[in-house]
């Protein structure tokens, strides 16, 4: 019998209060670098919300330009100072629980975010949490190139990378949860899902339990 359970979780505004992107960008760059970054792409990012520019590759280019081609391990250092010093005072601690509360009945906890994986990862391994399906940044010659790595994790990607991480070992009870329109799809796929601000969250069962049959 089938009795997986996976939990997957959005990160931001779900688990965070705030976007951890634009944080994490703020605090490698640099208030002067953030900004001039911010004036140079202000065409692509006032274009996200009515549809006239992509959201992956405008975050992608968003980091290019605060940060040009960056060396890989300058970035990974930059990215455990923000898990370390700035990431959590960002953290529902509600949240924290409620992934904690998964892990306790045995389910599998995944995160699922557009944000880049190059900083979520070091978070997640401070919480136990050991998959992380995100954005990949694109790197040639251990430098980043200014683009992505594939399709930015938004949407039915969301649903994309969790069926293929899974692949032929579907759980019988998936939870979601998410706060914004990106997460619609993974919501969709979910026997039990979350949208903050819309329900409260769904009670739980052990690995086994109800709807796992």
């Amino acid at each position: 019998m089938n009795d997986r359970v996976i939990a997957a979780f959005d990160f931001d505004g779900t688990i965070t209060t705030s976007d951890s992107f634009r944080a994490f960008m703020l605090d490698a760059a640099g208030p002067a670098r953030f900004v001039t970054a911010a004036l140079r792409c202000l065409p692509w990012l006032i274009g996200i919300a009515p549809g006239w520019s992509q959201r992956g590759p405008t975050k992608a280019r968003f980091l290019y330009a605060a940060l040009g081609p960056v060396r890989r391990e300058a970035l990974e250092a930059a990215a455990q100072r923000f898990v370390e010093r700035r990431l959590p005072a960002l953290l529902r601690p509600e949240m924290l629980a409620r992934v904690a509360e998964h892990q306790a009945l045995g389910h599998d906890v995944v995160l699922v975010s557009a944000s880049p994986s190059i900083y979520l990862r070091k978070w997640a391994q401070t919480v136990g949490i050991g998959t992380v399906l995100a954005s990949e940044l694109e790197w040639r010659d251990g430098a980043y190139t200014g683009r992505l790595a594939g399709k930015n994790c938004w949407g039915p990607e969301k649903v994309a990378r969790l069926r293929a991480w899974w692949g032929e070992h579907a759980p019988a009870t998936l939870y979601a949860y998410g706060d914004s329109r990106g997460d619609r799809e993974m919501a969709e796929l979910a026997q039990h899902a979350w949208i903050r601000g819309e329900s409260a969250l769904p009670p739980l069962a052990p690995a086994g339990g109800f709807g796992a049959a």
